[in-house]
């Protein structure tokens, strides 16, 4: 599945897309995969509280499944103004 990242997410990863190949069941199982692979994204997923999830470009939660998933993005909350 293609993972995207956005902001200061893919700045600490230092990437701004990869394609992942995963058993991950949920977003949050994803989560930890990642977060095991370097410190990298270690940092960049400290605190989910301050990122925001979409599947296939639909908001969603960590406990959402991944099933039939094409694509996640991970990106800091969005304010207007």
């Amino acid at each position: 599945m293609d993972v995207i990242y956005f902001a200061w997410v893919r700045e600490r990863i230092g990437l701004p897309r990869e394609t992942v190949d995963t058993n991950a069941a949920t977003v949050a199982d994803l989560v930890d995969e990642l977060r095991a692979r370097e410190p990298r994204y270690a940092l960049a997923f400290a605190d989910m509280s301050a990122i925001r999830v979409a599947l296939d470009q639909e908001l969603t939660g960590l406990d959402a499944s991944l099933e039939g998933v094409r694509e996640v993005a991970f990106f800091p909350p969005m304010t207007g103004g």
